[in-house]
């Protein structure tokens, strides 16, 4: 179990099956900034506002920094083995298969409840556009799902607050739907859909920022740093907004799709992941100081969890009925508050346009996993499995689909961000780890992209994601061990003894009619092969 599949042999397979390389460096960047831009910015805001009142902007710094330096080490890894696989490619070939595993284990968590979160961010917009457009209030109780908490290891639900999301759970099937069908992004609306969300966030600011009130911002920290119990406080916000950056590893992920991919997969991580940086800390401004952001507090006075029964109740009170916290369209609703509710309806359907792109980008990204899984031996190949007439892995984007649609509906968008990110923070801990394992195993070793001052950087990568991760709540760091302790359940029962590697097939060129599943799908927003988009 700790065999590894050599990196010159991952190089080999790659340059056999020679999946298409078509994307440049804007189209990278573009892919980034439309993947990291979604549910975090647009809805959890409100969740952060909650957690550190306005001092979430310091929060966005922490998280922003920790993906910077994950950024470099992906960097180094992206260039030297452009592959799909991402972070449990990387881990395969330098800490071998057991931790690889675990890494692709997490991925999966990381993108099938990503994708769940932002099902139910989509669904806040649209409820919203419902009542505030049409004046229909849609049944409490059908559009959100129950509040979570542990009892020891056993979930427990709260249906006070909600039954089941409707609308996540359409929107989830509808992707779903789309993507089983073959109709995946081009390059030309994939950019579409990002300039969509940078207009309505450059709308946001402008609007907000010349009504900022300095008194708005002050107490700035009202939970202190890390506040009275995990999960809380600037640095537990930062946890949680570490969902608002997830996506940036698509780049990544996209690699092996990516023309000179050791010049062009850096621009596109590090610039995406600047630019959107940029853009949260101007609009968390002018949230916080446009309407305020303290967040509300339980009957005794005591600071709540967002999306806990205490706090469902605090915004229940006609005091709160405007709180920023209390929003589940944070953004459209700051700008009903200060007399735009024209443009807040309209940030709203840019919202409803947009984040159905950042579903199919996470649910593609769960089934590239899988795909790549399943070439190893590690599952069972008739998951990849092709449809003869929509040339798509339908199986296991059906499964994905209908596991993101569960997901999204039984529970709060906040949640599902905080259980997303423990897969996110150990998938990157492993990266900066791997990086640096491979320095040492292999110092000579070809890098186009070599992460500056290594031993600073990569360490202190590691180092940020733990941090984060001991500082989510409760609750969510418990998911990841259980969800690995099934996963390695799995491991031990099927992929130890599947394993390509374990059985000497160390090559298997994907394209070949033989491998598993058939030909592996291009990347949503890659030129057709033989369109003019591709020539060019």
């Amino acid at each position: 179990m700790w065999r590894v599949k050599s990196l010159d042999a991952i190089l080999a397979t790659a340059e056999k099956k020679s999946l298409h390389r078509s994307l440049g460096p804007v189209q990278l960047t573009l892919l980034g900034i439309g993947a990291i831009i979604g549910t975090g910015i647009f809805v959890l805001t409100a969740a952060a506002s909650q957690k550190a009142g306005p001092g979430m902007m310091v929060s966005f710094v922490i998280a922003g920094a920790v993906c910077a330096v994950a950024a470099l080490c992906y960097s180094e890894l992206a260039a030297m083995a452009p592959v799909s696989g991402s972070a449990y490619t990387y881990t395969y070939a330098v800490m071998g298969e057991l931790l690889a595993w675990t890494v692709g284990w997490a991925l999966i968590l990381e993108y099938a409840v990503a994708a769940s979160a932002v099902s139910v961010g989509w669904s806040g917009y649209v409820l919203g556009l419902i009542e505030q457009g049409l004046g229909f209030n849609f049944p409490d109780l059908l559009s959100a799902g129950p509040t979570w908490s542990m009892n020891g290891f056993i979930p427990t639900p709260d249906f006070s607050v909600g039954i089941v999301n409707i609308p996540a759970i359409v929107v989830a099937l509808l992707v779903t739907g789309l993507l089983m069908l073959g109709t995946t992004e081009s390059a030309r609306v994939n950019a579409f859909l990002v300039l969509i969300k940078v207009a309505a966030l450059t709308v946001f600011i402008v609007i907000t920022l010349p009504v900022i009130k300095t008194a708005n911002l002050s107490p700035f920290a009202p939970n202190g740093m890390f506040g009275a119990y995990s999960g809380m406080g600037v640095v537990g916000a930062a946890a949680s907004i570490f969902f608002a950056y997830v996506g940036f590893d698509a780049v990544s992920t996209a690699a092996e799709e990516t023309k000179n991919p050791q010049r062009n997969v850096p621009i596109g991580l590090i610039g995406s992941l600047a630019i959107c940086t940029i853009f949260y800390l101007l609009v968390a401004l002018g949230a916080a100081g446009a309407i305020g952001a303290q967040p509300v507090l339980g009957a005794a006075g005591e600071a709540v969890q967002p999306g806990s029964p205490a706090f469902v109740a605090a915004c229940a009170l006609p005091a709160n009925a405007d709180a920023l916290v209390c929003s589940n369209e944070a953004l459209a609703h700051v700008l009903r508050v200060i007399g735009h509710p024209q443009i807040g309806n309209a940030l709203g359907t840019a919202a409803l346009l947009a984040l159905p792109s950042v579903i199919l980008m996470m649910i593609y990204g769960q089934t590239r996993i899988f795909f790549v899984m399943a070439r190893d031996g590690l599952l069972p190949e008739g998951l990849t499995k092709i449809h003869s007439k929509w040339k798509t892995p339908y199986i296991v984007t059906a499964f994905t689909g209908i596991a993101v649609a569960i997901g999204g509906a039984l529970f709060p968008v906040g949640q599902l961000a905080d259980i997303s990110n423990s897969g996110t923070l150990f998938a990157f801990f492993m990266v900066s780890i791997a990086v640096l394992v491979l320095r040492v195993k292999d110092p000579n070793r070809k890098r186009p992209f070599r992460t500056p001052l290594i031993w600073v950087f990569a360490p202190l990568s590691a180092f940020g994601c733990a941090f984060l991760f001991w500082n989510l709540p409760h609750d969510a760091k418990l998911v990841l061990p259980i969800w690995g302790a099934v996963g390695l359940v799995i491991y031990f029962l099927y992929g130890y003894r599947k394993s390509h590697v374990g059985q000497g097939l160390i090559e298997v060129p994907e394209l070949s009619p033989d491998a598993p599943g058939g030909p592996v799908p291009p990347m949503p927003g890659a030129p057709a092969p033989g369109s003019k988009e591709e020539r060019d």
